[in-house]
């Protein structure tokens, strides 16, 4: 394995930028940067297509539904392949569909059910490139550093993301309307050439499959592991239940910033990018917040309980400034959560076997996510804007509560913590 990751004194770990996490790192970064672009212009596209809750909620249910369908199988494709081809191939294919959609807009032939197919089509490539993009950061970094890694990975991709893409789509979206999808269309395939470009790594995965050796068995066997794995089996339940209440807000925020708070288009960009600084102030301090509060798990549940008390908050105060500070603290919160929930899958995971344990974990604990989203709808529509702030918050709590019986297990077999 090449490994990039370099211990320091006092058991804190240091990571090397040059070679093949530099490249990987930009080409997150970059990618990140063509999201935050076309996350920015869809909602408000949407938005400007219909009034209605349910259908602008049907878009991020859709961008969700395919980890349902093909997410075992991206993983079970993912521990068979060339991860690092599969990521550029899969880029090259989501550049050329980006083009292809901002051509749709750029002659007015962009109605929602093109959103719906385009979401669709983005998720069903991205089962595969998320699956492979985490098996192969373990051939890239140490195991030592794998928190570190993800935690600048993450933190590097909020920064391009909410700093620099978000404030930029609207200047674009000024140009024209398909200005941000063209762009974003430019992103997949510079990030694509980036993982193109890796050399010299040699990922740990099983040889080429035997007749005996089918899909479908690689794909129970990494169920299996997830499953009997107790500490994962709860990880996954409570990212679940909480990915149910995750998904009616994303569906709806436009609408909770628009109705709720009654702001226009710059309060939606004021509460995403206080959202963006949160994000990145826990990516920068996940590793120094796990180490003073003890653990990884007992960071993990008191990340959850934070996210549930600023939800009801954001839910029940009509104030703009006090929702963007709100969405901050629930920012750092999922950061911090994200992180250590990765690197736990990771480090727990064999790593011949990674890309279909990390597999299972996405597809059970986002399977709710397209419910939740079409709930968030319909929760806008009939009972008020603010109801899914409080759907999200009461289910992340439920969530939270599933960690409590493994927290003194977990701790006590983890890995140690690195210092980003």
């Amino acid at each position: 394995m090449a490994s990039t990751g370099v211990g320091g004194a006092a058991g804190v770990v240091t990571l090397a930028w040059r070679g093949g996490f530099g490249l990987l790192w930009t080409a997150a970064a970059v990618s990140r940067f063509g999201d935050a672009l076309r996350g920015t212009a869809l909602p408000l596209l949407a938005y400007s297509l219909t009034d209605s809750p349910v259908l602008i909620s049907l878009v991020t249910a859709c961008g969700l539904l395919p980890w349902l369908c093909f997410g075992l199988l991206g993983g079970a494709v993912a521990d068979r392949v060339d991860q690092r081809r599969a990521m550029w191939v899969v880029d090259v294919l989501r550049g050329l569909l980006m083009a292809g959609f901002a051509l749709a807009v750029a002659l007015g032939a962009a109605g929602i059910g093109l959103l719906l197919a385009l979401a669709f089509a983005l998720t069903t490539l991205q089962t595969l490139f998320d699956n492979a993009a985490t098996a192969l950061l373990p051939a890239v970094v140490s195991q030592e550093a794998l928190g570190i890694a993800n935690a600048r990975l993450m933190t590097g991709q909020e920064v391009l993301g909410r700093f620099v893409g978000g404030p930029l789509a609207p200047l674009l979206i000024a140009l024209g309307a398909a200005a941000p999808f063209a762009a974003d269309a430019v992103t997949y395939l510079v990030a694509a050439a980036l993982v193109a470009s890796l050399r010299g790594l040699t990922p740990s995965r099983p040889a080429p499959a035997r007749a005996a050796s089918t899909l479908r068995r690689e794909i129970a066997d990494g169920t299996r592991a997830l499953w009997r794995d107790r500490v994962l089996r709860s990880f996954c339940v409570a990212v679940a239940l909480g990915n149910v209440g995750i998904g009616a807000l994303i569906a709806t925020l436009v609408v909770v910033v628009k109705e709720w708070l009654g702001a226009g288009d710059f309060g939606y960009a004021a509460v995403t990018t206080g959202y963006g600084i949160g994000m990145v102030l826990g990516g920068l301090t996940a590793g120094r917040v796990t180490a003073a509060l003890g653990g990884q798990v007992r960071t993990l549940l008191l990340a959850g309980l934070l996210q549930t008390a600023v939800l009801v908050a954001f839910g029940t105060l009509r104030s703009l400034w006090a929702a963007s500070a709100f969405l901050g603290l629930f920012g750092f919160a999922s950061m911090v959560w994200s992180v250590l929930e990765t690197t736990v899958v990771q480090q727990r995971s064999p790593t011949a076997m990674l890309g279909r344990i990390s597999a299972a974990f996405r597809t059970v604990s986002v399977a709710g996510t397209p419910l939740g989203a079409l709930l968030g709808g319909a929760a806008a529509a009939v009972w008020g804007a603010n109801l899914p702030a409080l759907l999200a918050a009461a289910l992340l709590g439920l969530g939270v509560v599933t960690l409590i019986p493994v927290l003194q297990s977990a701790d006590s077999g983890q890995t140690p913590h690195t210092v980003p």
